[in-house]
């Protein structure tokens, strides 16, 4: 999951940063405006979040331009106490949500991944997911790497589709159980355990790299080799 963080204030700024990458985000930034909206409309990006009053451009001239271009990216605009007529604006240019400073990094942690779930799950049924050589269509429910078929079942796809959906983040045993299962975790169950393997045979094991990674004591992550988990 990749996040562009455009904020002027240094300090928010590396708070942001440091609270996005300790969740496992890749986190680009940009100190204004304008440098945001360059970033936002030329690279692909899963979320924005954006402060409102910048230099060069503000967030919701930021918003305006990118959907007039039709960049669909989800975008969590960053508004002072008193900004109610900004935060109208972003949302009316079509911002999707918006958090008002000072705020708790929890909240922001929890409405980015909850803006992010929408929008992938919005997605879920039209796109065609890839990460390195695989690539995932869910709609027509294959999956190829290196351009090779693989057979899958129902609930190993289900399984690698969650995990290519939030590729980049480390996902807990508990989170997989009741997303791919839509059970509670039972920690004594070694069901996720053996799914990973079947998975781990078929996608993994021919071919010539792994995408499916272990993050011990935590859960698992799907990443390139030299991506950080």
């Amino acid at each position: 999951m990749k996040i562009l963080v455009v904020e002027d204030q240094v300090r928010i700024l590396e708070s942001i940063l440091q609270g996005l990458e300790g969740e496992g985000f890749q986190v680009m930034s940009a100190s204004n405006g304008l440098e945001g909206y360059e970033l936002a409309s030329s690279q692909h990006f899963d979320l924005v979040i954006s402060d409102v009053m910048m230099p060069h451009m503000t967030g919701v001239e930021m918003v305006v331009r990118l959907r007039k271009e039709q960049v669909g990216v989800p975008i969590l605009l960053l508004t002072g106490m008193g900004e109610v007529d900004q935060k109208i604006a972003g949302l009316d240019a079509g911002a999707d949500d918006y958090l008002t400073k000072p705020f708790e990094m929890g909240e922001l942690i929890a409405r980015v991944h909850a803006l992010i779930r929408r929008s992938h799950g919005e997605q879920s049924h039209q796109a065609v997911f890839r990460i390195g050589d695989l690539e995932l269509a869910p709609q027509a429910r294959t999956c190829t790497r290196n351009s090779v078929p693989i057979q899958l079942t129902q609930k190993e796809f289900d399984l690698l589709h969650y995990l290519v959906r939030h590729a980049g983040r480390v996902i807990s045993k508990k989170e997989i159980a009741e997303a791919v299962w839509d059970i509670h975790f039972d920690t004594s169950t070694n069901v996720i355990e053996v799914y990973m393997s079947y998975l781990r045979n078929k996608v993994d094991k021919p071919f010539s790299y792994p995408l499916i990674h272990t993050s011990f004591g935590v859960g698992y992550v799907m990443r390139l080799p030299d991506a950080s988990a």
